[in-house]
């Protein structure tokens, strides 16, 4: 077999099988970069649940006692709380595990906020913003893994279907969103 050919089944070979291998981290951070592309537009770690609640009647902040405490826990199925204070004399704040009451005793109204974590976007995400010790070395792995899959794609396929017909041009067109971010953002 000629050395082109060898260097080619070797580039082939090496493509597929580092292709096939990232691939689930190469899913994982595009699920997690899209999340954290629209931060602004939800909390891509977070659910946060809220639900209004109504008391059956007003309040004094003398009448309030532990009981009671774990009374208004229950319009909210929280039968269990860690602790409450008094932000003002009218305003009861209750604490449970990932979540709170704020009630107003004055007017007998409250909000109910719980916090829990967004499945699979929330570990993905995790990862991506390299928050586990020592993650940063997989990842610093991966990115040149990531350069190599692309590197030897492009001589994949040869002729006028690949770098050196149509690819060339392809390959420079890519390089024009990131060109023309700097243009018009700069590069700060």
């Amino acid at each position: 077999m000629a050395n082109s050919q060898k260097i080619k089944r070797w580039n082939n070979a090496t493509h597929r099988d580092l292709g096939y291998f990232f691939s689930g981290l190469i899913i994982m951070y595009c699920i997690s970069g899209l999340a954290l592309n629209h931060i602004d537009d939800w909390n891509p770690d977070f659910v946060i649940t809220k639900k209004d609640v109504s008391l059956a009647r007003a309040y004094e902040k003398s009448e309030i006692t532990n009981e009671l405490v774990r009374q208004f826990g229950l319009l909210v199925d929280q039968p269990k709380y860690k602790i409450y204070d008094f932000p003002t004399d009218d305003q009861l704040k209750i604490y449970y595990d990932k979540a709170s009451l704020h009630l107003n005793l004055k007017n007998g109204t409250g909000k109910y906020e719980k916090v829990s974590r967004r499945p699979v976007f929330y570990e993905t995400n995790v990862l991506h913003r390299n928050s586990i010790e020592g993650w940063k070395w997989v990842s610093d792995i991966f990115a040149v893994m990531l350069m190599l899959i692309t590197l030897t794609g492009l001589f994949i396929l040869q002729g006028k279907q690949g770098l050196s017909g149509r690819g060339k041009w392809l390959l420079a067109a890519g390089f024009l969103p990131p060109l023309i971010a700097f243009v018009f953002h700069g590069m700060s």
